[in-house]
């Protein structure tokens, strides 16, 4: 099966462009609670390992090159499934790792409301340079996504994909940086839900000099068995 055996939505990126492939681990624990993960190492629940195999099982189809993981455990479980699928290697990055969230990891969603009413208001607005629980920025996990996707693309040849396995903040980060996306519109991205992917495609592989430019062909895309959860922390 060729590299782009499978096509993702109609757009303007060429065949012989690369692929990136942003997918979020399966479901977690802390997810089902409405816990805040940030960089905390949370296993897979039942629920997010069957959520990993099945969504594996739909990612092969694009025949990947490269899997890059986050180091943390519920996204390499997650990749370890794609692993199984296709006979591919995993490879680890931490700059794929989640926002790290300071005070607000471990937390529940409603309680970083009540104790952090101003930070969280604006977090949720979506300002990029709100530091989540004196941690991290979006800005902050946008330019580490974005060095760790370009370093891993730079690794594939021409047409041909990689799957970067992390987490539901970071990836929206990543795909709005990359995109170049002005900072005071990321909020109007979307979150990612778990197990569910987005797809980036070069544009203009030729014409590109020095930094590719990106198309997003498909964002928070899942199979419709998978409940909704959070879409990020």
């Amino acid at each position: 099966m060729s590299p782009r055996a499978v096509d993702s939505a109609a757009g303007d990126s060429a065949p012989e462009g690369r692929r990136i492939v942003f997918w979020r681990h399966g479901r977690t624990e802390w997810n089902a609670r409405g816990l805040f993960q940030g960089q905390e190492d949370i296993a897979l629940d039942d629920l997010g390992r069957q959520q990993a195999a099945q969504a594996a099982y739909e990612l092969k189809h694009l025949s990947p090159s490269l899997i890059v993981s986050s180091d943390l455990e519920r996204a390499r479980d997650t990749a370890a499934a794609l692993c199984v699928a296709t006979g591919m290697p995993v490879s680890t990055d931490a700059r794929f790792r989640e926002t790290y969230a300071g005070r607000w990891q471990g937390l529940a969603f409603a309680e970083i409301g009540r104790r952090f009413p101003q930070d969280q208001q604006a977090w949720h607005a979506g300002d990029p340079r709100v530091a989540a629980g004196g941690g991290e920025s979006r800005l902050d996990v946008g330019e580490r996504m974005k060095a760790g996707a370009l370093e891993a693309v730079a690794a594939i040849e021409p047409g041909h994909t990689v799957v970067v396995v992390s987490h539901g903040g970071a990836i929206r980060a990543g795909v709005a940086a990359l995109m170049g996306i002005p900072p005071e519109l990321w909020g109007s991205l979307a979150g990612v839900a778990n197990c569910h992917w987005s797809v980036l495609e070069e544009l203009n592989p030729s014409l590109s000099t020095v930094v590719p430019r990106w198309q997003l062909t498909e964002h928070n895309v899942g199979l419709a068995s998978m409940p909704s959860t959070p879409l990020e922390g």
